[in-house]
């Protein structure tokens, strides 16, 4: 009974019944699988089991096989093949050696034949699959899902069936073929299989590379030919009938014992109109298009245990010179040998071996044909050599001129053949768009006379000395355009440095106004700092040096590479010099000489290097050369990234910054100060090394308690307010910034007047942990080199 769902096939491989004058031995045939097959397989050898590796590399995984009627013997299976390395694979019918238990075996010699692939030209990867649909058709497709092939038989009705032999075939239920892999040959031709008229055969590019060469044979209405593919096909063989056919019927040529048959007019039901004799079988026998042009008949020998080949199907006269790829391209046969086209050896050459190692390749032009320069293009004349087609006839050129003439003043012409029998004014004229292999010709044997012109692409005569001359005068005059374009460049650098200088002199020539620090000299600095000697540190934006006015001890920084304007600058220094806070430190005057500006807003760096103590251990927030002056009326302002790495607010990346990225900073010096270590340390553990991340994954784990300072017992013994503090440094780590507590109402969470927030987000992430903390760090807060520096001093009271 056929199975309920309507959308099932009949999956089977056809035997083909070969006549046979060994003696056959009689055994029970054992086929895989013995039960239904299944409608999904998987291309990978652990899933597939009927899986095997050949000596020289290529391997076959069975989907179906039938077993020889011989006890062993070769048999006919589908499933998927490659070659070494085995990397992309084809679903494909071929034949193997088995024995009667179904098994695939080695011989001595010999691999997998295969006699048909659905997918030369789209190979598959390992665990590609071949499913037959619900639908009524036979799908290959990739691991990833990807479409490569199928039998586009979606929408029969069709019901599984036994497996057979040689062709794999699709039935419906009433036992009609739907599709058979016959109907789509592709370089191989089995006994019982047809040629129909439109069919081709298409050759591999070689013995290990399965994709489509450009050798074909295809049946006409009166024939057999084959053709190497160009623009137009060109001829290499033919075998033909005559025909003066009226019928609706095809021709066709037949794979049957001990011929090609021809089936052109179907006068007489079952006799060919002509054949193609072949040598009777013996053994399992099948032909293929090989990648050399050649279709050969081979058969299995059980004497010598492999496949032997035992007849050139088609003989082209008088030797393997006449087939079109003997030599590759533009390569010249003599007598089995191949050489590249010269016209005498005292001449250029003008073509030149695709590998010298391997002449058989054939030869590519030294210098390719280019239709922009037809003027000079040029025949090559090579006498006594003739070609494979002569199809393409010049019909106006019946002399020798007339022929080259023709190519030249067509630019898709590479090469012309000239024949003639006696007489040079009257032969014929042959064009050709691509050249494939020629031949050599004997004159003494030839009965006709040939020669070739090879369409070339010169270079004028003059040309190498006019080469020369011409690049002499061009590096020449590339070089002093150069050194006139270097001079003019230092002229006006010095002139625009010059007045630059002048014009600052001129802007920083100022009244000190009421309420502003007082103004230093550079030489005044210079003596005071012992003509900065005695570096104290140094930030991203300058070095801060100590110094002594009035035996006062001063620190001056010296800031490099700060820009704004004077109106600017002066009020940045007047509003920081009224500022006398217990925790600020004090501006006590300034210096600017040719300087670039300085800006302000919020802070910008705070980090523990800018927190300093004085005698009395009173914390002073130091270093104002990154921030920047907010207006009242502001909310947020743009502004380049500057600071230092694992202080910055994420907000650096994206948005616009406020003063809350002060906040976030003071977050993660509180939480140093509570940890006792760096917020990046590269001496700590892979995981470890940015502290932020270690407290997220701890606030997270609800294990804040490991991150207290083991070694301070001030922590250890106070934990509960500690976390307190843990917390608070969680909210000013927020990423959204408008959710991170001001600075007053941190003031008001340290002195217990106020709680943390509740609803707080473990999520947080800061700029350093986008840019990699392996980068140099000054890169965000580099000064520019020395030569460029600017010249501006803060000088702040220090204390010991």
């Amino acid at each position: 009974m056929c199975p309920a769902n309507p959308f099932v096939y009949f999956m089977v491989l056809v035997f083909v019944v070969l006549a046979v004058a060994a003696p056959s031995v009689c055994g029970q045939r054992s086929d895989y699988p013995t039960a239904n097959l299944s409608t999904l397989w998987v291309n990978n050898k652990v899933i597939l089991p009927h899986s095997i590796s050949y000596t020289d590399g290529s391997s076959v995984r069975t989907i179906v096989l039938r077993s020889p009627q011989n006890l062993y013997g070769p048999s006919f299976a589908a499933g998927f093949f490659c070659t070494p390395p085995c990397q992309a694979f084809l679903f494909t019918v071929f034949i193997v050696y088995t024995n009667s238990g179904a098994g695939i075996t080695l011989p001595v010699n010999g691999m997998a034949q295969v006699i048909w692939s659905a997918n030369r030209a789209n190979p598959v990867g390992e665990n590609a699959t071949l499913e037959l649909t619900g639908d009524g058709n036979l799908v290959l497709r990739e691991a990833n899902g990807k479409l490569v092939w199928s039998s586009s038989t979606s929408g029969r009705s069709m019901a599984w069936r036994s497996l057979s032999r040689v062709l794999l075939v699709l039935f419906d239920q009433k036992n009609k073929t739907v599709w058979q892999s016959f109907d789509h040959p592709t370089d191989a031709l089995v006994p019982g299989q047809s040629l129909l008229q439109g069919m081709r055969l298409r050759a591999n590019t070689s013995t290990t590379n399965w994709t489509e060469s450009k050798l074909y044979m295809t049946v006409l209405s009166d024939g057999l030919y084959g053709y190497v593919e160009s623009t137009p096909p060109q001829l290499y063989y033919e075998s033909t009938v005559s025909t003066n056919r009226s019928g609706k019927d095809l021709t066709r040529i037949t794979f049957t014992n001990g011929s090609l048959s021809i089936f052109a007019q179907s006068i007489q039901a079952g006799e060919p109109d002509g054949s193609i004799a072949l040598p009777k079988a013996k053994s399992t026998q099948y032909i293929r298009l090989e990648s050399d042009g050649h279709l050969r008949l081979y058969e299995w020998s059980d004497a010598e245990v492999k496949w032997t080949m035992v007849s050139d199907v088609i003989k082209i006269f008088p030797d393997d010179c006449a087939f079109p790829t003997v030599c590759g391209e533009y390569g010249i046969c003599t007598g089995g040998q191949c050489m590249c086209p010269a016209q005498s050896n005292s001449s250029p050459s003008y073509f030149q071996p695709v590998d010298k190692r391997k002449a058989n390749l054939g030869c590519a032009p030294v210098t390719p044909i280019s239709c922009h320069e037809m003027q000079n293009h040029q025949l090559l004349t090579l006498t006594d050599v003739s070609y494979f087609d002569v199809s393409q006839i010049i019909a106006n050129a019946k002399n020798r001129d007339e022929c080259k003439q023709a190519c030249l003043k067509n630019c898709s012409c590479r090469a012309v053949m000239f024949m003639y029998f006696q007489n040079d004014s009257d032969g014929g004229c042959h064009s050709l768009t691509e050249v494939f292999s020629l031949k050599s010709i004997r004159p003494d044997t030839a009965t006709y006379n040939s020669s070739a012109y090879l369409k070339v692409q010169i270079i004028p005569s003059s040309a190498p000395t006019q080469n020369k001359s011409y690049k002499t005068n061009e590096i020449l005059g590339s070089t002093l355009a150069a050194i006139i374009t270097l001079v003019l460049v230092v002229i006006i650098a010095s002139y625009v440095r010059r007045r630059k200088y002048q014009e600052l002199d001129k802007e920083l020539d100022f009244d000190i106004l009421p309420g502003m620090p007082v103004r230093f000299s550079f030489e005044k600095l210079r003596q005071c700092t012992e003509d900065f000697s005695k570096k104290l540190g140094e930030g991203g934006f300058g070095s801060v040096f100590e110094g002594k006015i009035d035996e006062e001890r001063v620190a001056v920084k010296r800031l490099e590479g700060a820009r704004q304007g004077k109106k600017e600058f002066l009020a940045e220094v007047e509003t920081i010099g009224s500022i006398e806070h217990i925790n600020l430190v004090r501006l006590i005057g300034f210096c600017a000489e040719k300087s670039h500006r300085l800006l302000k807003i919020a802070h910008l760096d705070i980090k523990p290097q800018n927190i300093l103590l004085d005698e009395n251990f009173n914390a002073k927030l130091a270093d104002f050369g990154l921030s920047k002056l907010i207006d009242r009326d502001q909310s947020n302002v743009m502004t380049v990234m500057r600071g230092t790495p694992g202080y910055l607010a994420p907000e650096w990346l994206t948005s616009p910054i406020t003063e809350k990225v002060d906040i976030y900073s003071f977050g993660v010096v509180l939480m140093e100060i509570i940890s006792g270590r760096k917020n990046i340390d590269i001496s700590q553990p892979e995981e470890s090394v940015q502290l932020l991340n270690l407290l997220r994954e701890k606030a997270q784990n609800n294990r804040l308690i490991d991150m207290i300072d083991k070694h301070s017992n001030d922590m250890v013994s106070h934990e509960e307010e500690v976390i307190q503090m843990m917390k608070l440094t969680i909210w000013c780590l927020q990423n959204d910034s408008s959710r991170r507590p001001s600075m007053s109402m941190v003031v008001k969470v340290l002195e217990g007047a106020m709680s943390v927030e509740n609803c707080i987000d473990y999520g947080f992430f800061n700029a350093s942990s986008v840019i990699s903390v392996q980068d140099n760090p000054s890169s965000y807060s580099a000064p520019p080199p020395a030569s460029i520096l600017s010249e501006e001093y803060f000088l702040g009271k220090t204390n010991d």
